[in-house]
């Protein structure tokens, strides 16, 4: 405790130090024709504003009992002068998020930590997928396998992700437009159909053994969202014939549909992909949250072209309030997917900028 303490009185006094003269980063843009190279691709890119790696899954208990999670790491690299030598400086933030969706509790378990990068105690690196805040970790071995672990007063993880089919590139090659314009992107890839292995529990309760299957999200940009944009709604489902699914929109300040984009594999490898004309989604309930007063689209029909898709809530609250850590409240939930009363299945809805709108 200590440590810490010292740490962030020298952090202080050297932001203190700063000169006025300081100039702020140039951040790296995202442009159209970048091949993605693996395995460079996995690791961070400290070049860009931003970036994250976002995992969420259904998992069952030895029970059989339902379970939703979701881990996200986020690195952030900040307007701090990149000349400042001090290693106090702060040119990088990671965060984490984590939580668990517990029918039986009814609500999220959730946590969230945030660190400056540096001293060995928060880390992105390059190269591979290698992340580190405190005792969170995620990291993908020479094999592929993705080893998280997730240790807090609130919930434990303790998982073993192993890839199942070949990486699923968003947009034109990995580059996925969020807008008209084409700085409004971002790189983006996705590792659906990953198996699951390992422990889960919520505080006051031993781990259990749960087994499934998780969505990986990697994704960096330096300017996604276009300047009247307020939030999105985003699904990734892994459907139960092996395919796999992944659609978004982008919401105006009215509420209104900026841009949306749609990607589908189907059980062969075949891959479509929907203009923004070609994707809807259409809320067919509600749920009011009795903590910030914001009222999201819990269940939706999305339409990707002809394709209709039915999404439910594997509960309807799973709000997670990140406030101390990015800033954003927002909604991630654990849904079902079906069509015409037959499940197709089970994924992922993120639903931002309900409260406010989304600041990245």
């Amino acid at each position: 405790m200590r440590a810490a303490l010292v740490w962030f009185l020298l952090s202080v006094s050297m932001l203190a130090a700063v000169p006025a003269s300081a100039e702020p980063p140039r951040f790296a843009p995202v442009t159209p024709g970048s091949a993605l190279s693996f395995p460079q691709d996995y690791g961070a890119h400290p070049e860009f504003r931003t970036e994250w790696w976002y995992v969420t899954g259904w998992v069952e208990t030895p029970d059989g009992k339902p379970l939703g999670f979701q881990v996200t790491f986020f690195r952030s690299r900040t307007e701090h002068d990149p000349r400042n030598p001090s290693a106090f400086a702060p040119r990088q933030l990671v965060i984490g998020h984590a939580a668990l969706s517990d029918p039986a509790l009814g609500r999220l378990v959730h946590d969230q930590k945030s660190a400056r990068e540096g001293f060995g105690l928060a880390w992105a690196r390059t190269g591979n997928t290698d992340l580190k805040l405190d005792d969170w970790r995620m990291v993908r071995d020479s094999g592929g396998d993705y080893r998280v672990t997730i240790r807090s007063s609130e919930l434990t993880l303790e998982l073993r992700l192993q890839p199942t089919q070949p990486l699923l590139l968003q947009g034109e090659g990995g580059y996925s437009r969020k807008g008209a314009s084409p700085q409004h992107a971002s790189h983006y890839y996705s590792e659906p159909q990953l198996k699951v292995s390992g422990k889960a529990g919520r505080a006051g309760s031993l781990p259990v053994a749960v087994t499934g299957s998780a969505w990986l999200d990697h994704e960096w940009s330096s300017e996604a969202l276009q300047p009247d944009a307020t939030g999105w709604d985003w699904i990734g489902v892994n459907l139960d014939d092996g395919g796999a699914l992944m659609a978004f929109q982008i919401r105006s300040r009215q509420g209104d549909k900026l841009w949306a984009h749609a990607t589908v594999r189907d059980r062969a490898g075949r891959v479509t992909r929907y203009a923004p004309d070609q994707v809807k989604f259409t809320p067919t309930a509600h749920w009011k949250s009795p903590r910030t007063g914001a009222e999201y689209p819990v269940a939706f029909d999305v339409a990707t072209g002809s394709l209709r898709w039915q999404l439910a809530p594997l509960q309807q609250d799973q709000e997670l309030d990140s406030r101390r850590s990015t800033g954003a409240v927002y909604w991630e939930g654990a849904i079902t997917v079906s069509r015409d009363g037959r499940r197709l299945g089970r994924g992922y809805l993120e639903m931002t900028g309900y409260v406010r709108p989304m600041k990245l």
